[in-house]
């Protein structure tokens, strides 16, 4: 199912905005604290706001993601990149790197354990020996008695070129599958009806993705939930990660071993 905001890029970035690039400060600042490179790969590049952030602090940066809009504003905006169509799970750039990147739950579109394998099994492919994949994603243990996310409906409107655009999301769990499930409901004014779309994530528990980071050839240098650039707790350079993991999202370091 296509995605409205993945499809009009200029309102993705109005209903997500990171004036100040905390996503990408937070990955820069991680590279240096465990010795990365400047050659980097960002896995779901988006809108590319992240890695034409990086390119312009000197890294060699490949951005691939699946949707043709995003690639088209991201390439019309960051000249500095290299952006690829390719699906994570299958993707070859032709090149390896320092650092791979997969920020904002995109590793949780692996929903079976085969695709989070085929995808990190590109990662270390595409990794020289001691390379750094810096993830972040929601976080499958927060949802172990919090259930302050699920099941109720919220409303927000977002507005852009003039128009309001109203989103009706719900959240639930699908446990036989174990994927937090959305579906989010779109109307404006001179739309007909609502544009209903439905999406899915993997949910993993700290210990599972780190025993699938081990098995793909991996060695975990950290797990934190906190700081980071979607928590309440700011991010800074020489910030304390927390290891409690029991917030909303989790953040992942780790280095590729050789094989």
């Amino acid at each position: 199912m296509r995605n409205f905001l993945t499809d009009n890029p200029e309102l993705y970035e109005r209903r997500f905005p990171d004036p100040d690039h905390l996503a990408a400060r937070f990955v820069h600042d991680l590279i240096a604290r465990f010795g990365g490179g400047t050659r980097l790969l960002d896995v779901g590049c988006g809108t590319g706001r992240d890695a034409g952030y990086l390119a312009g602090l000197g890294y060699k940066v490949t951005g691939v993601d699946l949707s043709p809009a995003m690639l088209e504003f991201a390439a019309a905006r960051h000249p500095g990149v290299d952006f690829r169509h390719a699906d994570m799970r299958a993707m070859d750039i032709g090149r390896v790197v320092d650092v791979i990147t997969c920020l904002d739950s995109a590793l949780l579109y692996c929903h079976t354990n085969a695709d989070l394998r085929a995808f990190l099994d590109r990662c270390h492919t595409h990794l020289e020996p001691g390379g750094l994949l810096v993830a972040e994603m929601r976080n499958g243990a927060f949802f172990l008695g919090n259930t302050e996310l699920l099941n109720e409906v919220t409303t927000r409107t977002v507005c852009w070129e003039g128009t309001a655009y109203t989103a009706r999301t719900r959240l639930w769990i699908d446990h036989a599958n174990q994927l937090l499930r959305r579906c989010r409901e779109w109307t404006w004014s001179g739309e007909t009806g609502p544009l209903v779309e439905e999406t899915a994530w993997r949910l993993l528990f700290p210990l599972e993705l780190r025993a699938h980071l081990e098995s793909a050839g991996f060695e975990v240098l950290a797990l934190f939930d906190e700081p980071g650039p979607r928590t309440d707790a700011p991010w800074t350079a020489d910030a304390r990660l927390s290891t409690a993991l029991s917030g909303d999202r989790l953040h992942l370091v780790a280095r590729s071993r050789p094989r």
